[in-house]
């Protein structure tokens, strides 16, 4: 069976016992509704060499190439059009180890507490003064003043852990350190809980999948 050469990763190399592709320039692993590459494709050992770009999940624009080829290097459809089956489902495979490799990669990391961690983290929990030791610790990480909306912002970032999360929004004049305290009291939150996004427009929201911006 052949095999993709990704060796080299802006020339992939494919190669039968009746003609040699290379996918130049590798591919996206963005848009998974389109697999857009561009290829070179000649017979073996000729000198003949077609150019193309093309996208492998359009059925028009594959038959016309198929057509194209056969023409071009003088060779069956059929030969072209199996080679190119083959191609399609060789990349769609290395598309996917891709964006698994990606995925691990970026796994946020998840701090898990120690059997001590935890009871010191209930016992703290249990405090009758718990709001002020919780502000106390606010400033002492870095957070100074607005003691009162500090709080408040930290209380609605962590009800995410309930059924009904809370929201803010904070109000103020230009200047007055609206952003700063919304990121000061965020550094708070464990990365994996979070997304931070400071400028969008509405088309933003497209781009996330249905579950990526739900409270956890």
């Amino acid at each position: 069976m052949n095999k993709l050469d990704t060796s080299n990763s802006n020339n992939y190399e494919y190669i039968t016992k009746h003609l040699e592709i290379h996918i130049l320039g590798g591919i996206k692993t963005n848009k998974l509704e389109s697999l857009r590459i561009t290829l070179s494709i000649q017979k073996l050992k000729q000198e003949n060499i077609l150019r193309h770009t093309l996208d492998l999940y359009n059925d028009n624009q594959v038959e016309k190439f198929v057509r194209k080829v056969a023409e071009r290097l003088e060779i069956g459809t059929s030969i072209v059009r199996r080679t190119l089956q083959e191609v399609t489902k060789e990349l769609e495979n290395y598309r996917f180890l891709l964006l698994q490799e990606y995925e691990e990669a970026n796994k946020p990391f998840i701090k898990e507490l120690s059997a001590t961690e935890e009871k010191e983290a209930i016992t703290f929990l249990k405090r009758k003064d718990l709001l002020t030791k919780t502000n106390e610790f606010i400033g002492k990480s870095g957070v100074i003043g607005e003691r009162t909306n500090r709080l408040l912002m930290y209380l609605i970032f962590t009800s995410r852990k309930t059924n009904n999360p809370l929201h803010c929004i904070s109000l103020g004049s230009s200047g007055v350190g609206k952003t700063h305290l919304q990121s000061k009291v965020s550094e708070l939150i464990p990365e994996e809980d979070k997304v931070e996004i400071q400028y969008y427009l509405q088309t933003l929201f497209t781009t996330f999948n249905r579950t990526e911006l739900q409270h956890s």
